[in-house]
């Protein structure tokens, strides 16, 4: 991906860059607080991968010959445009993501912050993340993403098992990961996080939990648990269908799920979300800003994002999705200045599901002030308060509604989307019910 004779030429400006933009913020002091519609994440796509695991069906390619100079100043280029478009004039986060963004060099995730820091203001300790698999992340090209600007690393170990990551196509095995996390925490302290899988073909819960256990002795102050979603079109889907490996078993999957988060809480991690969990407040900003339903910008192929246009009538907030295929993507940005695909109108509605969907994922839920941001004519209490199906989720100590607002409960948080499949109906039928007379001349 990189030659030698350039890598050294990159991680130099690489470096430069990351201290220029350091020294331009704190030259310039912190600014005040920008409201909403002016705050945002920044999402960066990286697409390319070493190989496709059996698992995955992200948008993701193979590199075959790939000009990274050309991806870089597309994804530079796209940065400013959107920055431009959406008139964000604070950046809270940046997410380095893919594909495998370890596989691009330092050079291309600095110019990318530098873009970002020119069109907006990207403070000093803002949280820079960027996702590693450990076979494409060694000591020394860490500590180099470390130089361009990145002070959090999301590492994609996934198992402790190498038969476990065999099957699931890994191209590195538990002692390479472990090995990663090593390095990773000594260059990152505290910023550290690493997926751990769950609910796999033939996995039994006593085997599983203690590679948890395990890990528990390596980890950082982050870790997400995630369960396998079986995906139409991959190689592990075919596999089960075909009969060459048992189905997940779901029930298995839940025993899990609720012991290895009892397992966490014991060992001091609150649960924070319903994937993730965390110590010593070393939560991911990034994520907490799609939880929580602010604005973010999808930079690169195929990315997704969610901002309000500037000057927009009516405050509409987009669901923009760029295009999928690198090639066919860099040609729009180069023609237009960015590659989005699809943008879809987000309504009122359309917003409050969305708001109540991510805000319930998480421990704090959705606060009486969170929701009134978003201005509905209906409160928590309008919409939930009398109706039956919800007082009796409240009877079972699955959900509270209280003078904070509307949050799941520990035990109910393990079940969040059996609770949606009520909460989302009752929001819907009370929005139709009430809203009309809400409305002038409705």
């Amino acid at each position: 991906m990189v030659l030698p004779a350039t890598r050294a030429r990159g991680l130099v400006a690489a470096t430069k860059a990351a201290q220029r933009r350091r020294r331009v913020d704190s030259g310039g002091g912190s600014p005040s607080p920008e409201p909403a519609s002016r705050r945002a994440a920044v999402y960066v796509h990286w697409p390319y991968c070493e190989k496709r695991c059996s698992y995955c069906n992200f948008n993701k390619y193979i590199p075959r010959g790939v000009e990274e100079a050309a991806v870089r100043n597309c994804l530079v280029t796209e940065v400013h445009t959107l920055l431009r478009l959406s008139g964000v004039r604070r950046v809270e986060s940046v997410f380095f993501g893919g594909g495998t963004p370890s596989l691009a060099s330092p050079h291309t995730v600095a110019a990318v912050l530098e873009a970002v820091a020119q069109s907006a203001h990207l403070p000093a300790d803002s949280e820079v993340t960027l996702e590693a698999n450990p076979t494409s992340a060694p000591a020394s090209r860490l500590a180099e993403f470390g130089a361009a600007g990145v002070n959090r690393l999301s590492i994609g170990l996934q198992s402790l098992d190498d038969t476990e990551l065999q099957l699931l196509g890994r191209t590195h095995s538990s002692s390479d990961a472990l090995r990663t996390l090593a390095e990773a925490r000594r260059l990152f302290p505290g910023r550290v996080s690493v997926d751990l899988m769950l609910g796999l073909p033939a996995q039994q819960v006593g085997p599983w939990l203690r590679q948890l256990q395990e890990l528990l002795h390596h980890c950082d102050d982050h870790l997400s648990l995630y369960q396998l979603s079986l995906e139409r079109g991959t190689a592990l889907f075919a596999q089960v269908q075909q009969g060459a490996l048992p189905a997940p078993d779901p029930e298995l999957a839940a025993e899990m799920y609720q012991e290895g988060r009892a397992m966490l809480q014991e060992a001091g991690f609150r649960q924070y979300e319903v994937s993730n969990f965390a110590r010593n407040g070393a939560l991911s900003t990034h994520n907490w800003t799609y939880w929580q339903c602010g604005q973010y910008l999808g930079i690169g192929p195929g990315a997704h994002g969610r901002f309000m246009l500037q000057g927009a009538e009516g405050r509409t907030r987009e669901a923009r999705i760029q295009t999928l295929e690198p090639d066919n993507w860099m040609k729009e940005v180069m023609l237009f200045g960015h590659g989005t695909r699809k943008r879809v109108p987000l309504g009122k509605l359309e917003l409050l599901e969305e708001a109540l969907t991510m805000g319930l994922r998480t421990d704090v839920g959705l606060t009486h002030q969170h929701w009134q941001q978003f201005e509905p004519p209906l409160t928590l209490w309008d919409i939930f308060g009398t109706n039956r199906e919800v007082k009796e989720l409240l009877e079972q100590d699955l959900l509270l509604l209280d003078h904070r607002g509307l949050r799941c409960s520990w035990k109910g948080l393990a079940v969040l989307d059996s609770l949606l499949l009520t909460l989302l109906p009752q929001l819907q039928k009370t929005w139709h019910q009430r809203t009309p007379s809400l409305v002038p001349g409705g």
